[in-house]
């Protein structure tokens, strides 16, 4: 018989080593997924991982992608993780990114047609305004009335879609669209539009900011007393309430930044690689950002790592539906794989197996 151990403290060598075991059964698992389907498994695992990198025929179109698409995912997974270490649960980023995108997006409108650089930042603000508002509301219901916050932000998610739906039909439709639903398209408007900084790379004002971010949130995890308390609150409750941390301030603390960055994300990717508000407009960042946030440990730096890897899947996945024909729910399973086998090897971080004898009878 073979039972788990508990250690008496933490292994670092398993902590380290698990996200990398992780991404190898994936690889594994996902081959045979593929291969269950018809398709070349090792073929597949090559052009979801190699090709977008080292192919010539297709490099110069992806690698750029590749910051266009981890940009959202590292400012959103950011945020999440300063909750998840401060044991805050904010599942719903993907309706905090779908309000905000439709607030910038419908501050930015309000200007249209104008052409002055001040539509941009006001915009920005706005978009992350509408997330931080949007976080508020699972906020403030868990501290005035003790609401799970998993379940209300999640909730969220649905309504957000709601009235996604409603303004592209109705608020923010494209009054010279014809009658389709969807807003005026801002990557065409100079004054709001988030193109590219570095021609070529796929580097915008969102991936700008979710590099800042990362600096930002190392620095407020390991340098600043804000962070000190976050971290106290998620690893020892009592002990930060003996210390005079306040639980409610750490749960809107943390909604608030996770709102705001998700919002963030939301107006960044309307004004440039989505371009206009439409009814699907939510692309699930929120939800992939949590497998972002755990697979690089909540800590900045493994999340922009993780973020990479997973706009790599993104990039990769389309191709591999395009070339081998795989469907994209098995891209999607085989994205979540990541997450399933993380938490699976997290579990030898804290036990180890032991050998056990029965016992007589």
């Amino acid at each position: 018989m073979i039972a788990l151990e508990k250690r008496p403290e933490p292994s670092r060598l398993w902590r380290a080593a698990t996200p990398p075991i992780a991404v190898v059964l994936t690889m594994l698992a996902g081959g045979a997924m593929f291969a269950a389907l018809g398709a070349d498994p090792v073929a597949a695992i090559r052009v979801i991982f190699w090709d977008p990198l080292f192919d010539p025929a297709v490099a110069s179109y992806a690698r750029p992608q590749l910051l266009v698409k981890a940009g959202p995912l590292i400012l959103i997974a950011v945020g999440l993780a300063i909750g998840f270490r401060s044991g805050v649960w904010n599942i719903g980023a993907e309706g905090q990114y779908i309000i905000g995108g439709v607030c910038g997006a419908a501050a930015a409108l309000a200007f249209y047609p104008a052409e002055t650089r001040a539509i941009f930042p006001l915009a920005v603000l706005a978009g992350a305004a509408g997330g931080l508002a949007w976080g508020m509301i699972p906020a403030l219901l868990k501290v005035r009335f003790g609401t799970n916050e998993i379940l209300v932000s999640l909730m969220l998610v649905y309504v957000a879609e709601s009235v996604l739906a409603s303004v592209s039909s109705g608020l923010l439709q494209n009054p010279e669209g014809r009658g389709f639903p969807g807003s005026r398209n801002l990557a065409q408007w100079d004054a709001v539009a988030n193109r590219e900084l570095i021609a070529g790379t796929g580097m915008h004002w969102g991936v700008g900011a979710a590099f800042v971010a990362v600096i930002a949130a190392y620095i407020l995890m390991s340098r600043h007393i804000l962070g000190f308390q976050l971290r106290l609150s998620g690893a020892a409750p009592r002990a930060a309430r003996f210390a005079g941390i306040t639980p409610r301030r750490v749960v809107l603390t943390c909604f608030a930044i996770s709102g705001a960055l998700a919002g963030l994300a939301g107006f960044f990717e309307v004004a440039g690689p989505a371009g206009q508000i439409s009814i699907d407009f939510g692309s699930f960042y929120g939800f992939t950002a949590i497998i972002v946030a755990f697979l690089g440990r909540l800590h900045p730096v493994g999340i922009l790592l993780a973020g990479l890897l997973m706009a790599l899947t993104y990039i990769g996945g389309e191709m591999a539906q395009l070339t081998l024909g795989l469907p994209a729910a098995a891209i999607q399973l085989f994205q979540g794989m990541l997450l399933f086998f993380l938490l699976a090897t997290d579990v030898f971080v804290n036990y180890r197996l032991r050998p056990r004898r029965r016992e007589a009878a």
